[in-house]
């Protein structure tokens, strides 16, 4: 009893100190966004996400002046890859979902956010280069009008059958969902299973917010798109689910992260701790989205990241991302 007392009251006195600690470097951090009084955000996260979280960091912090620039994942790499060879460096923060690319050019900087012990290993880079905001997993959505949920395919193998001819939107771009199936299945399995999905006569789109709404439409029973937006039509009425069985479901991080040449690093810090904070998560959530942090549930527990079998997008798919282009396109005549 005298060594568990002892335990506890060690466990509460190291609290304490990591507490105090925290509460130290967030002070440190404020006096020196409040000399430097801007920050530049580069995101590809759609404006009705990225801009709410904006408003209320700044809200908090109202000496910092804010430039939010938010263009598509193609158009924002090359925009920073522009501006550095010409020598400027002009964001401070990073947020997208092929932040690995920025890494391998020397193009960010490590930062350990205060709370980043409760996000999944998946949802952090292991040296620290990048956190978590929200994720998305691209599962097969179905429309409830026209398929039972006891009939909807309930694998990747299910799709093969020839009832399924025709019947599934897909996205022409779906080249990292490519490489992180050829990543776990291995490169012959994959590209076997391709040229047989190929024989199945897909329809092709541009854009998993399209496919999510032509399912809902009734174009056709079935399309591959993000979980979170069926959800989001779901509870707007529309009559769409999605399948949480199918092994690995692949998933994409909007990641954020430190530029390696910051004007502005303590604000661009503080930004990076709001984001990755309760409140920022739970503000991630209230809109809808599924939320990078563990302590943070999804709003539909059907979209709970413990019970799906997940896999992120490594970064050496995206590395690679233009072969797997080519070899995706060539498979599927495109």
């Amino acid at each position: 009893m005298k060594y568990s007392s002892l335990l506890v009251v060690a466990v509460i006195l190291s609290l304490s100190v990591t507490a105090n600690l925290d509460a130290q470097s967030q002070s440190a951090l404020i006096d020196g966004a409040k000399k430097e009084g801007k920050l530049t955000w580069y995101t590809s996260m759609a404006v009705d996400t990225s801009k709410p979280v904006l408003d209320a960091f700044v809200k908090e912090h109202p000496f910092i002046k804010p430039e939010l620039v938010r263009l598509g994942e193609e158009q924002l790499v090359n925009r920073i890859l522009s501006e550095t060879r010409a020598g400027r460096w002009a964001f401070d923060v990073l947020s997208t979902s092929s932040i690995a690319t920025m890494i391998e050019r020397k193009m960010i900087a490590p930062y350990l956010p205060p709370d980043r012990e409760l996000f999944m290993d998946q949802f952090k880079d292991p040296q620290g280069y990048w956190t978590g905001v929200f994720v998305n997993n691209l599962v097969l959505a179905y429309n409830t009008k026209m398929l039972a949920a006891k009939d909807a395919p309930k694998s990747y193998e299910d799709l093969l059958q020839p009832k399924w001819k025709g019947q599934m939107l897909m996205d022409s771009t779906d080249y990292d969902w490519f490489g992180t199936l050829m990543t776990v299945w291995g490169r012959e399995k994959t590209v076997k299973y391709m040229q047989q999905l190929a024989k199945q006569d897909p329809l092709w789109r541009r854009g998993h917010g399209l496919t999510a709404q032509l399912v809902g439409a009734g174009e056709v029973p079935l399309a591959w798109a993000y979980n979170f937006r069926i959800e989001r039509m779901k509870s707007d009425g529309a009559p769409v689910d999605w399948i949480e069985s199918f092994d690995p479901i692949v998933v994409t991080i909007s990641g954020i992260a430190l530029s390696a040449k910051a004007t502005n690093p303590n604000a661009a810090k503080l930004l990076i701790n709001f984001a990755t904070s309760r409140k920022g998560q739970e503000m991630i959530r209230e809109m809808r989205r599924i939320p990078a942090r563990t302590d943070v549930k999804p709003l539909a527990a059907k979209m709970d990241q413990s019970k799906l079998k997940l896999k992120a997008v490594p970064k050496e798919v995206y590395s690679g991302l233009d072969d797997h282009a080519r070899e995706f396109r060539k498979i599927f005549g495109l």
